[in-house]
C-alpha cells in the first residue's frame, strides 16, 4: 500500500501550513481563547485560502476533495492549535448536505463552500452517553414541512452557526431508545421563530452552545438519519485523529525544545537517560496514533459494518496516545507546563478535549467489543 502523499497534497499541506506559521500565532490564539473563543473570522481566513469548500461538491462551488486531503489540513490545523469549527463547517456538513433534496443543497452547499453559512451538527443530548440512537428530540409535520421540539448540547460554535443539522424522532410515540429507522435529520436555521441558543467557552479555548427547539421550523435532509448520523460521526472521528497527530507532533517538538534548554546540575535536562527514555516512549505513541490515523481515514469509504469498527478502534489507540502524550509532555515541564501563559498547556487542554469528542475512549472500547465476531479482532 502507498502511504506517500501526491504532489497536490504536498502543496496543499504546505500552503496550511505557512498560513499558520504567518497568521495564527500562539498571541493571537491565546488573545481569541480570552475573549471567548469566537473564531468566526478565523473561519473566513480558512475559507479565502479555499479551505472550506474542500468537501463540497464542485458542482456547488467547492473542490470536492477526498478524505485525505481533509486529513492533511486537520493534521495543520492541529499543529497549530486552530480553534475554528473546520471539521464541523467544512467537512462534516457538506457531507450530510450532499444527501439532502436539491433545493436544499442548492441553497446551503455554495454559502459552506465560501464560508458565508456556517453549518454545525448539533446531535448530542443530555443522558445519551455518545449513543447516537437515543434522541429524545422530536419532528412533527406542519404543513408543507415540519417543526422540532428538543435540546441539544455542547454543539460546536452554535452562537456563531447559521444554521444547525439536528436528529430527531418523526414518531411522537416512542420514547429515546425508540427504533433507528424512527429518526430523520433537518435543517434549522439558527435565527428562525423559536431557537434559543446560550453560548460559552469550552476549556480548549473553543465555543460551544446549548441549543433549544421549540416548535421551531426545520427542512428535512433525509429519513434514514441515524445511518448519515452515524457517518457523520466517523468523519468527525478521522478528522479528531488527525488533528490530534498534528498536536501532538508539535506538543513533543514543543517539549523537546524545553528539554534542551532547561537545565539542572548544570547540564541539560534532555542529557538524562530517564527522560530520554520517556520521550522516546512519547514518540511511540504519536507513531502508533498516526499509523490509525492514516487507517481511519482510509476506512471512510468502506460500507458501515467496517468503517464504524474500523474508526471506534483508530479512535481508542488515539484517545490513550493523546492522554499519554498530553500527560508525559506536561510532566517533562514540570509547573510550567500547566500555567496558562505558556503554550505546552494549551496544547493538553485541546488533546483532553478532542478525546471526549464523537465518543471517549471508553465509549468506543465498548464498539470495538460490540462488533467482534468470530476472532479477537487482531487478525480479522
Amino acid at each position: 500500500m502507498d502511504f506517500d502523499f501526491s504532489d497536490d497534497q504536498a502543496l496543499l499541506r504546505d500552503a496550511v501550513r505557512r498560513w499558520v506559521d504567518k497568521g495564527f500565532s500562539f498571541e493571537r490564539r491565546h488573545a481569541l481563547a480570552k475573549a471567548g473563543g469566537k473564531t468566526r473570522a478565523v473561519y473566513g481566513e480558512l475559507a479565502a485560502l479555499g479551505l472550506v469548500g474542500l468537501a463540497v461538491p464542485e458542482a456547488h462551488g467547492g473542490m470536492g476533495l477526498g478524505p485525505v486531503d481533509a486529513m492533511v489540513v486537520m493534521e495543520e490545523l492541529g499543529r497549530g492549535l486552530v480553534n475554528a469549527p473546520y471539521a464541523q463547517g467544512a467537512l462534516i456538513a457538506p457531507a450530510l448536505l450532499s444527501v439532502a433534496p436539491p433545493d436544499l443543497q442548492a441553497a446551503w452547499l455554495p454559502k459552506i463552500a465560501d464560508a458565508s453559512a456556517l453549518v454545525v451538527l448539533a446531535h448530542q443530548e443530555r443522558g445519551a452517553r455518545y449513543h447516537l440512537h437515543r434522541v429524545a428530540t422530536r419532528a412533527m409535520p406542519a404543513g408543507s414541512g415540519w417543526t422540532i421540539d428538543g435540546a441539544k448540547s455542547v454543539v460546536a460554535a452554535g452562537d456563531e452557526a447559521d444554521a444547525f443539522i439536528v436528529p430527531a424522532r418523526t414518531d411522537a410515540a416512542v420514547g429515546s431508545d425508540g427504533p433507528p429507522e424512527g429518526i430523520a435529520l433537518f435543517l434549522v436555521e439558527r435565527r428562525a421563530a423559536g431557537v434559543a441558543v446560550r453560548g460559552y467557552p469550552t476549556q480548549d479555548g473553543a465555543r460551544a452552545a446549548e441549543v433549544v427547539f421549540t416548535a421551531a421550523k426545520a427542512a428535512l435532509i433525509s429519513s434514514d438519519g441515524l445511518a448519515l448520523l452515524e457517518h457523520a460521526q466517523d468523519i468527525g472521528i478521522a478528522a479528531a485523529c488527525a488533528e490530534g497527530v498534528g498536536l501532538m507532533e508539535q506538543l513533543l517538538a514543543i517539549t523537546a525544545l524545553y528539554m534542551n534548554t532547561r537545565k539542572q546540575f548544570g547540564v541539560a535536562i534532555a542529557s538524562f537517560q530517564a527522560l530520554r527514555h520517556r520521550i522516546a516512549d512519547v514518540k511511540m505513541q504519536l507513531e502508533l496514533a498516526r499509523s490509525m490515523s492514516y487507517f481511519a481515514t482510509l476506512k471512510l469509504g468502506e460500507e458501515p459494518a467496517a468503517r464504524r469498527r474500523a474508526l471506534s478502534q483508530a479512535k481508542v489507540q488515539l484517545g490513550r496516545s493523546m492522554r499519554f502524550v498530553g500527560q508525559q509532555c506536561v510532566q517533562l515541564h514540570g509547573g510550567i507546563g500547566v500555567t496558562d501563559e505558556y503554550i505546552a498547556s494549551h496544547y493538553f487542554k485541546r488533546l483532553t478535549v478532542l478525546e471526549m469528542s464523537f465518543g471517549d475512549t471508553l465509549h468506543h472500547l465498548g464498539e470495538v467489543s460490540a462488533r467482534m465476531q468470530d476472532t479477537a479482532g487482531v487478525f480479522a
